[in-house]
């Protein structure tokens, strides 16, 4: 992979980390939701794995929880956000 694609990788991964890290400090989203999203942080920041599959494992920890009935507007949003960021991430 070159290093201008892994520098983007790394670039997007960092921005949806951020993203993650407002809904864990979030006090308003159900605990539930804030839980997925440390889920998902943790995954982004398995070094043993390559940025597809990190991405690729957060956005299916996201995309279940991103059906939830009771998450906040602004939260589903953001999570919205976090997904379609990621999904631009490719090994």
């Amino acid at each position: 992979m070159s290093t201008d694609v892994q520098t983007a990788n790394e670039a997007k991964v960092k921005y949806a980390m951020t993203l993650l890290a407002s809904i864990i400090n979030d006090t308003g989203v159900p605990r539930n939701i804030r839980r997925a999203a440390v889920n998902a942080l943790t995954q982004l920041r398995d070094t043993r794995l390559s940025f597809g599959v990190r991405a690729a494992n957060a956005i299916s920890i996201l995309d279940d929880v991103s059906q939830d009935p009771n998450m906040p507007f602004h939260a589903r949003t953001r999570i919205w956000q976090v997904i379609s960021v990621l999904e631009t991430v490719k090994d």
